[in-house]
């Protein structure tokens, strides 16, 4: 019976294992100097666009990145990209500890700099290398490679020889192509949900600019049918519960970041503090500083972030996003923004409550919506980013 019941199973694929990873047997390997060509033609005198790599991105201007044009007398010596071409950006960064590889595809030609290791790739499909690239299929191996306690200017101790030591796949040809193009058609399902979800994004920052009065006026540009007459303005202490920051409530018990509804900004310490009912956080630090949070129930907060409590807090908060509390923050180390300017701030109220439910109704359905293609788009991309370990390693075949 045993033998039967063996004899019955399908052959398991070959494998054969490379310094790379293990890889079908059909499949070669060979360093990345066999596949691709090395760029050296540089700027020289003339006028290119200057880009750089953002790790996550890809390529962007030079000065809209850092605001200013950072080749000065380099700028000659900087690498010409030509649209198909790849270069290696050995900064490292959270995304990619090990660097990251990006390839010039929405550009017919730009500049980058010569500390980037640029090739094309000459023999094998460039689609799938891309991916391949994107995968991180590399890291492994470059860590390997990359002398992490020494820094020059800021980049990782790799040389270009050891760049190009790194092994690579290299499967038949037409596998090449339809794995590439299956990876390409979900990069495709990926940027359209992107498109929908920043569209569903303009569309809330639209109507919170017209569904609340202008600064000077008393009356929004667009209201619900059967709603008239002149917003009041009334102070925001006067319409919550309390505005406080953490150091009023909590003693610092321990260190750690903590989310608050996507916020990595809010430092926790003591979480033994329940509130009853909803309440209003602003994150504290760098570019978050006001960013404004809802949550109810046990929360980890810091000294200096601000807390809003009350018991009907739906129409404050959409409110309180209209008026942009982040331009009230200050300080150039840890941007934050003081409870007492809260406090003495003015905001613009229906005198209608019916008004007031509306308009929040209104919000928190299309915030529903946000979160839903939110939560669709990293599903894709999680889907995509298992379907590309699968085929670039051959897991799983495709047919060409």
């Amino acid at each position: 019976m045993t033998n039967m019941i063996y004899t019955a199973m399908p052959a398991l694929p070959k494998k054969h294992h490379t310094n790379a990873v293990v890889l079908p047997s059909e499949w070669n390997t060979c360093p990345l100097s066999s596949i691709v060509e090395e760029i050296s033609e540089t700027v020289g005198t003339r006028k290119i666009e200057t880009i750089s790599i953002s790790a996550g991105i890809g390529f962007v201007n030079q000065a809209e990145k850092f605001g200013r044009e950072l080749s000065g007398k380099q700028y000659g010596k900087y690498i010409v990209l030509h649209k198909g071409d790849f270069s290696y950006n050995k900064g490292n960064s959270n995304i990619y500890p090990q660097g990251c590889i990006y390839r010039l595809n929405n550009r017919t030609e730009a500049a980058v700099p010569n500390v980037f290791e640029s090739f094309r790739v000459s023999v094998g499909n460039p689609d799938y290398y891309e991916q391949l690239f994107l995968s991180g299929f590399l890291n492994r191996q470059l860590y390997s490679k990359i002398n992490r306690g020494v820094r020059d200017n800021g980049l990782l101790n790799l040389k270009g020889k050891d760049f190009y030591s790194c092994e690579v796949p290299y499967p038949p040809l037409a596998e090449q192509e339809r794995i590439a193009e299956i990876l390409i058609q979900c990069d495709r399902v990926i940027e359209v949900k992107e498109q929908k979800l920043d569209e569903l994004k303009q569309l809330k920052k639209e109507f919170l600019r017209k569904m609340f009065p202008a600064k000077g006026c008393d009356t929004p540009e667009i209201r619900f049918p059967g709603f008239t007459g002149a917003w009041e303005q009334r102070k925001l202490i006067d319409e919550v519960t309390s505005i406080d920051t953490g150091k009023s409530k909590f003693t610092p018990q321990k260190s750690g970041v903590y989310e608050i509804l996507g916020s990595t900004s809010v430092i926790g310490y003591d979480d033994s503090y329940d509130y009853e009912g909803d309440f209003l956080l602003t994150a504290r630090v760098g570019a978050n500083a006001g960013e404004l949070y809802r949550h109810s129930g046990k929360v980890k907060i810091s000294d200096n972030t601000v807390f809003i409590k009350g018991e009907q807090l739906d129409f404050i908060y959409y409110a309180l996003l209209h008026f942009d509390i982040k331009r009230l923050s200050f300080g150039t180390g840890q941007p934050l923004v003081k409870a007492s300017e809260l406090k003495t701030q003015d905001i613009m109220m229906p005198v209608d409550s019916d008004e007031r439910s509306a308009i929040s109704t209104y919000f928190s359905n299309l915030d529903h919506l946000i979160t839903l293609h939110q939560r669709e788009l990293e599903e894709t991309k999680t889907y995509k980013k298992t379907l590309a370990k699968l085929l670039l390693t051959g897991i799983v075949r495709v047919q060409g």
